[in-house]
């Protein structure tokens, strides 16, 4: 059964998901940093280090939010930045951060669906995507034109939420995530089911070894799964070689 944000909707759930972000985006930088205790902020910190070897030149942010990933990849020096996400009230906080730290000729933020990427195949030398693929309505569809966008030899890099699996911590963890998260976010964000589906969403997400097998299915090679913070969340990453 497919997870959406409003299960009182018939809409799909690119559209809800869409409409979900637009609702909390005022709030969603602080929330984001206040719900993982400012753990978020190092581990896109870490993700970015890993593609320094590579030192990728175009890159290109999918689900790019409020463009904090976006932002971070310029420790890589890059010539350009572009971020995409499918929802206008995230992108225009984003584009409030980059106009106020003056790097508009670095970063672009730019509407997009990450399942029909606006990009003529083999242009960026690496893809991030930070907490974005389990929002995908069709994740293989998502990952391919990642694929897709990619030149040779370029590298995919994605951080996402994932399952804890170590007790206690696996225990602790999910009492916070199912009881304690969604009663802040919705305090705060003033929408009622964002932060319910959340964890919903992490649940149904195909995370460790099962997301690495997607990644290997689509065509990636070298892919590798590094858990972060006993488990919370996961760097994923796959180079297209041909």
């Amino acid at each position: 059964m497919e997870v959406v944000p409003y299960k009182n909707q018939s809409n799909s759930k690119k559209e809800q998901v869409a409409e979900m972000f637009d609702n909390i985006s005022p709030k969603y930088d602080f929330l984001n940093h206040l719900l993982s205790l400012g753990i978020d902020i190092s581990w896109r910190k870490k993700a970015i280090r890993l593609l320094k070897p590579k030192q990728p030149k175009q890159i290109l942010d999918v689900a790019t939010g409020t463009g904090d990933f976006a932002l971070e990849a310029l420790a890589l020096n890059p010539d350009k930045v572009i971020g995409v996400d499918i929802s206008e009230g995230m992108l225009s906080y984003g584009r409030k951060k980059i106009k106020e730290k003056r790097l508009e000729d670095k970063v672009e933020l730019h509407t997009g669906d990450s399942e029909n990427l606006p990009f003529e195949t083999a242009t960026f030398d690496a893809v991030i995507v930070a907490f974005g693929v389990r929002n995908f309505e069709n994740l293989e569809k998502g990952l391919a034109e990642i694929y897709r966008v990619l030149r040779p030899n370029g590298t995919v890099v994605v951080l996402e939420f994932s399952k804890p699996t170590r007790f206690p911590f696996k225990n602790l963890y999910n009492f916070y995530f199912k009881n304690i998260l969604p009663n802040i976010g919705k305090l705060i964000s003033k929408d009622t089911s964002a932060y319910t589906y959340l964890p919903a969403s992490v649940q149904a997400f195909p995370d460790g070894k099962q997301f690495t097998d997607i990644l290997t299915k689509i065509g990636f090679d070298k892919t590798k799964w590094l858990p972060l913070t006993f488990g919370i969340s996961s760097i994923y990453m796959g180079e297209k070689l041909a």
